[in-house]
């Protein structure tokens, strides 16, 4: 049985195929974006950010169940990849998203898993 994704058509449209070759910028750093987030404690601590715009690393860790140490690394992570930022306040660390693009980022690819959720829920009925 064949897969529906599976186009049985041979021909290529290269006038098509050229044009989005040509327009299609380096995704690498989009890429790395993507696989900072696809890690779920980092995704965590992004969302987590978008509720309350600033976090010390020790609220971080509460949230996140981890220690102070994996929180701060994780913390590291998201702004040595420009998605987070932080600021320092006496001896404690406070981190934000870097901007908005992030913060929408999260809040967009959330409500799309909802939104598939729930279309695969109506889909059963």
């Amino acid at each position: 049985m064949q897969s529906k994704d599976i186009c049985d058509v041979t021909k290529v449209n290269e006038k098509i195929v050229g044009e989005v070759k040509q327009q299609l910028p380096d995704l690498t750093k989009v890429v790395t974006l993507f696989k900072a987030l696809a890690d779920e404690t980092r995704l965590k601590i992004a969302y987590a950010l978008t509720i309350e715009e600033e976090l010390c690393v020790c609220d971080v860790s509460e949230i996140i169940g981890s220690s102070v140490a994996t929180a701060s690394h994780h913390l590291r992570f998201l702004r040595d990849l420009s998605l987070a930022k932080s600021r320092r306040k006496g001896k404690l660390v406070y981190y934000s998203l870097a901007d908005h693009h992030v913060n929408e980022l999260v809040k967009i690819a959330y409500e799309h898993s909802v939104e598939e959720e729930l279309g695969s829920n109506e889909q059963l009925r």
